[in-house]
């Protein structure tokens, strides 16, 4: 006779690079929810790159949250994450083992680096999901409860679409489908642009036009070009919830956001985000590759509320954040490359148990580093013609852009490149990550 199973592993995480006590005890509510209501055990992970007084406030914060049965905590600063990769890359056999830690840990930010590290810690807590929150970012409220969006995450992730077909709204999604499963569930955002350039369209809304556009393939028309800024970054607009609905489909990526997503174990522990540091939009890749490779989702409503540190309003943060953008602009002629081929493969991207394959996904991470650069360099001329354009700090930003040009290309590429390479020691990782006996807090144990 054998005695009840243990309940299935979750992991919700907030990476984070900022005090961000609300936002820590607005997820800790959001775990208790997703345990009482769904008779989970949550991870709660809480990766902190904060300063040490940031992160002594954030440990105070969290030893005083009530108790919650079903949730268990781990908050983990960049010395034990990097003790934690360290085991885990030793143990993969991967090569250049120092790189690897690099590309996980590095010393600058990284959207998409940070993530790979929640996906690894998460195997090694054998979670079945990863659920993932910002840290600038606020749950709405409706008739005096906040509106969290894993309640439609954890009862869809992981199963076959059929089944879920009765807990959503309507199902969009060729019936040929239905047995794959669900991959990812997501919403978007209300409030702020999701990149900080509201400003830009308020100076002079024909510069904006001009910039934002540029995130587009070379080979659009300005139709669809006019049509691509018109709905960038705005999320799902300033509307408030007013309740559920929720669609099984093939998930379009313009309607979801990394800071209200989440994603089964068969999708991130085969393929990692791209690790590239000082560029926003980083993170995005697998909302992509689910897409394109035919992988059911759930779309729902319940939209995060963005919202922007006061770091973004300093020069300096201001400088750092253009930077961002302007990498990721220059990232898009890649992944356009990418997305396109993906899209064009389909499900020829999964194997026979309906799973990615990940080394058709890094051989044309590698094909599109052989694109001629004329376009980024292309791009990096109408960056200087339209911040020169702003005057103030933006033209001087584009000062400083023009003595960076050719490192910025270089960047670009290189980032690519280190993309692949993650890509090809990812299973191995996961593998070793699920096998690590000692876990992410060192102790053997899943306490935090």
């Amino acid at each position: 006779m054998t005695g009840p199973s243990a309940p299935e592993r979750i992991c919700l995480a907030l990476p984070t690079n900022r005090a961000c006590s609300p936002a820590l005890a607005a997820v800790a509510a959001e775990a208790a929810h997703a345990a009482k209501h769904f008779g989970v055990e949550v991870h709660l992970l809480v990766l902190d790159s904060c300063d040490e007084p940031t992160r002594a406030e954030h440990a105070r914060v969290l030893a005083a949250l009530p108790v919650a049965p079903g949730v268990v905590t781990h908050h983990l600063d960049e010395e034990r994450q990097r003790v934690f990769l360290r085991r885990v890359i030793e143990r993969s056999g991967c090569a250049d083992a120092d790189r690897l830690l690099s590309l996980l840990l590095p010393d600058d930010v990284s959207y998409g680096a940070c993530t790979d590290r929640v996906f690894l810690i998460a195997a090694a807590l054998g979670c079945r999901s990863v659920h993932r929150r910002d840290s600038d970012s606020a749950y709405q409220t409706f008739e005096g409860a906040p509106v969290f969006p894993v309640h439609h995450e954890v009862a869809a992730l992981g199963r076959p679409a059929a089944q879920v077909a009765d807990l959503v709204s309507e199902t969009v999604l060729d019936p040929a489908l239905a047995r794959r499963p669900v991959s990812m569930a997501g919403a978007s955002f209300i409030g702020e642009l999701s990149v900080d350039i509201g400003e830009m369209a308020e100076l002079d809304a024909a510069v904006y036009h001009d910039v934002v556009s540029l995130w587009a393939p070379g080979h659009w028309s300005e139709e669809s070009r006019r049509e691509l800024v018109e709905e960038s970054f705005r999320g799902a607009g300033t509307d408030p919830f007013t309740g559920d609905r929720s669609t099984l489909t093939l998930v379009d990526p313009m309607r979801v956001d990394m800071c209200n997503i989440a994603f089964s174990s068969a999708v991130y522990e085969r393929v990692p985000l791209p690790p590239a540091t000082r560029t926003i939009g980083s993170d995005y890749f697998l909302i992509h590759l689910v897409h394109d490779a035919t992988l059911p989702g759930v779309l729902h409503n319940r939209h995060i509320e963005n919202f922007y540190t006061p770091e973004r309003r300093t020069d300096a943060g201001f400088h750092a954040y253009q930077t961002r953008f302007v990498k990721f602009l220059l990232s898009m002629l890649y992944f356009h490359f990418v997305y396109e081929r993906m899209a064009a493969a389909g499900p020829a991207l999964l194997d026979d148990d309906q799973q990615v394959r990940p080394a058709a996904v890094a051989g044309l991470l590698r094909e599109s580093t052989r694109l001629d650069r004329d376009e980024n360099r292309w791009r990096l001329d109408r960056v200087d013609t339209a911040y020169r354009k702003l005057g103030g700090r933006y033209a001087q930003f584009a000062e400083s852009l023009s003595t960076r040009r050719e490192l910025l290309l270089d960047e670009a590429v290189r980032d690519i490149e280190e993309f692949a390479l993650l890509t090809d020691s990812w299973a191995a990782l996961a593998r070793a990550a699920r096998e690590d006996a000692a876990g992410p807090d060192g102790t053997g144990s899943t306490s935090g």
